[in-house]
């Protein structure tokens, strides 16, 4: 009995050892589930919104990102005032007229764009005297003819003198289809612009002066007893709304160059020629909220870091290190980035002397081989001429590999995106 009972304490030690060990082993972990894949995100073609001619663009490059009939010649209206606001802009930064200035108030002015006439106006009594800054309030907020017409006496001597000023400044400002025969907007024959030449003008004016263009988000103004609104409906609707201009005729329709900043980003919208106060506000709206969601902006290289450093003959220096002297920005549709491709086209061959900031050759942004973006490629150091000898050796060498500071511009592909 003994050795029965010590044969099942056996069995019944082995079983406890056996169950612990079955007792302290875990389950294995379940595989975890797999994700779908997310397709990548569509980027939708631009809203076919109302308008003879529309323009959507980028604000820090510059780039037209979806238009219609950008260059197609049209009546400006009112939106003709961005231009007389650059102008005065312009002529108070440079000292010429202040702010404070009094302006008198001409019969011209009280005539053609008065109380008296079908236009819009600001109430300017006849031979008053009326600050500068309210007459710019008055153009801009309330769209006065009178303050326009004002505005351009008191800063050229005349309408038709400021309208010349108006057509160079145009032209600097690269405005190569527009021609202003007065500071109002007043229709009168050869005096057209196109969509994307006040988008042009509308960004120089935010750029250049942040201060003024500021008051064209003011959403009120009262001058002479009367307070009237801003007619850019916009500027209720959307908080990050912030300018530019409205304007009507009955040859120009309803137009209406829009902006609005959103985090970094700020969008232009120019409408021109839409069918009704509406319809130019929700186009604009549209191609706003367009840009904001479908696409990006990538600092691509900095300004006046090499980009490339290439061989420079009979030069103190060996080589020539050459970038770009502003920051460069690419605007694309989200999910493109890695798409991009930049080149630099230089000459094959470079001979030393090159002056500091002296253009060497170009830079080129590309998408599926269309240009995007392109800017000059400039010497970043001067890059005087080596003594005699050296001179003498790189002509030996030139000489024996081929002179070809004539060929046609290599192309090097350019340093790795940020």
């Amino acid at each position: 009995m003994s050795f029965f009972r010590r044969t099942l304490a056996t069995f019944a030690a082995a079983a406890l050892v056996v169950g612990a060990a079955f007792a302290q082993q875990t389950p294995p972990k379940p595989s975890p589930v797999p994700r779908p894949t997310v397709p990548e995100a569509p980027v939708p073609p631009p809203p076919d919104v109302d308008g003879k001619a529309w323009v959507l663009m980028d604000y820090a490059t510059g780039q037209i990102l979806a238009s219609k009939n950008p260059d197609e010649r049209v009546e400006p209206a009112s939106i003709t005032k961005i231009m007389t606001d650059y102008v005065v802009s312009a002529e108070l930064a440079n000292g010429k007229i202040k702010m404070t200035d009094p302006v008198t108030i001409s019969e011209h002015a009280w005539r053609g764009g008065g109380a008296g006439t079908d236009g819009s106006t600001s109430f300017l009594k006849l031979n008053s005297q009326v600050p500068l800054k309210d007459l710019l309030y008055g153009m801009i907020i309330q769209s006065g003819n009178d303050a326009a017409i004002a505005l351009a006496e008191h800063t050229a001597g005349s309408e038709g003198a400021f309208a010349n000023l108006m057509n160079a400044y145009a032209k600097q400002l690269g405005m190569t289809n527009s021609h202003f025969e007065n500071a109002s907007g007043y229709p009168i024959e050869n005096h057209y612009t196109t969509a994307r030449d006040i988008a042009i003008l509308s960004r120089a004016l935010i750029h250049d002066f942040p201060e003024d263009y500021a008051i064209s988000a003011v959403k009120q103004f009262e001058w002479n007893g009367i307070k009237q609104g801003n007619r850019n409906t916009l500027l209720w609707r959307d908080p990050s709304v912030d300018g530019i201009k409205t304007g009507h005729t009955a040859a120009a329709g309803y137009c209406l160059a829009a902006s609005a900043k959103q985090g970094d980003s700020r969008m232009i919208a120019i409408v021109m020629g839409a069918s009704s106060e509406k319809a130019r506000a929700d186009s604009a709206m549209a191609l706003l909220n367009y840009g904001f969601r479908f696409y990006e902006t990538h600092k691509l290289y900095d300004a006046n870091k090499p980009l490339a450093t290439p061989k420079l003959w009979k030069g103190e220096a060996d080589t020539l290190p050459i970038g770009i002297t502003q920051p460069l920005d690419v605007t694309v549709k989200r999910g493109q980035y890695d798409q991009l491709k930049a080149t630099m086209d230089i000459p094959a061959t470079l001979i030393a002397p090159f002056k500091k900031g002296q253009q060497v050759g170009t830079l080129r942004v590309t998408l599926d081989g269309k240009p995007v973006q392109s800017m000059p490629l400039v010497a970043l150091d001067d890059a005087p001429q080596g003594g005699f000898f050296k001179r003498l050796w790189d002509s030996i060498l030139l000489w024996f590999h081929g002179d070809k500071k004539d060929d046609a511009a290599a192309t090097a592909t350019a340093a790795d995106k940020k």
